[in-house]
């Protein structure tokens, strides 16, 4: 299998030319989103990760080696955050776990995935 496309990791409505990327919201109502004028930062990086979580898999890592990139689940857990208050509030932490590889990992440089 060759390296993870554009479309694959992103959606089929994704395009770049040499000064941007484009990701349709429309492909991020798959794993969630509400598409709207007016959505925050947090829940497209959020929706961005989930569908690429898709296709860079830790199975499709192994019989691709062009991939350089997985995305898999860490461990759940509660914490506890302040409210302002000075109450505690219990939180869910997901985790999803991103991870770059590369043969000499001193440095992380997004040219080299």
């Amino acid at each position: 299998m060759a390296e993870p496309t554009l479309l694959e990791v992103f959606g089929s409505g994704a395009i770049q030319d040499a000064n941007t990327i484009t990701i349709s919201k429309t492909d991020l109502v798959t794993v969630g989103l509400t598409a709207d004028a007016n959505n925050t930062a947090e829940s497209l990086l959020a929706a961005i990760v989930l569908l690429a979580r898709e296709a860079l898999t830790s199975a499709r890592f192994e019989t691709t080696l062009e991939q350089s990139i997985t995305i898999e689940p860490g461990f759940d857990s509660v914490v506890q955050r302040d409210d302002g208050t000075g109450t505690l509030v219990s939180y869910k932490q997901n985790q999803l776990n991103i991870n770059l590889h590369k043969l000499d990992a001193s440095t992380i440089d997004p040219d080299d995935y």
